[in-house]
């Protein structure tokens, strides 16, 4: 593992509102750089009144102007909602306020149901389908200018913002591989076809312009605290999120419960276990054993720590613990 960063869905929580999560998120970007992390990633999702990262290229230009060091990264903007030129000019504008601190994460899932896609006026039968030629499209407007060119990003042409691919299924894993970019798989939440997809994007790498070797990143959770029953307390949160996801009634993060198994019936419970099975809970040292099987197991360049927790402080602490972890592996390496 070369470095480590932070990915944050700015969760609102039922005693909460967007203002607060928003500032609740820019305290843990200033928090993750104190603490090491070489990234803070956002992501875009839509009609969601958990997460108020939606327009994330506004949100990660408020965490920039709130830190200092820390890389600010889209992971990721749904491509497929959008005109490629127009997230060239956003994420353009921030590489001119911020350079050398952005980074652009593309996904090919359109983060949100059909309805809402509809209401960001793309067409959700076809929206995907064009996802490799946008992304092209995309990477020639960050390239200088050619003599004869109509159209240009200003901001930023010329300015060569790193663009990453994530996923969560084997699609950008071979996409990435054959543009030569970084990839980051999205195990955090759909951990099935890690191992897989890692093996895939490594074999198939073609060196290029914007990357030599391959670079992988991986996303898993971490719920640290001083016991491992007040970890798992805390992962609760998230769990009541999922099921709510999975029954239609998504909503705010709700606060933790002392019994996991009162959450919802038992079928539930296993499909919640499947999709958060990339997940580090427990103490100090339990976490980092978890971590260091992890690391051991997928060999990841960089790892993306995220976990949505309802007390502000309790997740402060966790990415605290996280980030002395993961400091100590990078040293150890280096």
């Amino acid at each position: 593992m070369q470095t480590y960063s932070l990915l944050d869905l700015s969760p609102i929580t039922e005693d909460g509102d967007a203002s607060r999560a928003l500032r609740n998120s820019l305290e843990l970007a200033q928090h993750a750089e104190r603490f090491g992390y070489r990234r803070f990633w956002m992501a875009e999702h839509h009609n969601m009144a958990g997460v108020a990262s939606a327009a994330t290229a506004v949100a990660l230009g408020y965490i920039a102007a709130g830190t200092e060091r820390i890389r600010v990264a889209a992971g990721g903007v749904m491509l497929p909602n959008h005109a490629p030129l127009v997230i060239a000019e956003q994420f353009g504008t921030l590489a001119a306020v911020y350079p050398g601190r952005v980074d652009l994460g593309l996904g090919r899932a359109p983060g949100t149901d059909g309805a809402t896609m509809m209401a960001l006026r793309r067409d959700p039968t076809t929206a995907a389908d064009h996802f490799p030629e946008d992304v092209q499209e995309l990477l020639h407007y960050f390239a200088p200018a050619q003599p004869g060119q109509k159209v240009q990003a200003v901001p930023g042409e010329g300015l060569k913002v790193p663009v990453w691919l994530l996923g969560s299924s084997l699609y950008s894993a071979q996409l990435a591989a054959a543009l030569g970019l970084p990839f980051a798989f999205a195990s955090h939440f759909a951990p099935a076809m890690l191992d897989q997809a890692l093996h895939l994007y490594r074999e198939r790498f073609e060196p290029s312009e914007y990357l030599q070797k391959p670079y992988a990143a991986a996303a898993i959770n971490v719920f640290a605290a001083e016991t491992g029953a007040e970890a798992r307390r805390l992962m609760t949160s998230i769990e009541q999120q999922f099921i709510a996801l999975r029954r239609g009634t998504p909503g705010p993060l709700k606060p933790p419960v002392d019994d996991p198994e009162s959450i919802g019936p038992a079928m539930e419970r296993k499909q919640v276990a499947q999709a958060l099975a990339e997940t580090a809970v427990g103490d100090r040292e339990s976490v980092a054993a978890w971590i260091d099987r992890f690391l051991a197991r997928t060999g990841v360049d960089e790892l993306i720590v995220t976990g949505a927790m309802y007390d502000h402080a309790a997740r402060l602490k966790s990415f605290r613990i996280a980030g002395e972890i993961l400091a100590e592996r990078v040293g150890e390496e280096r």
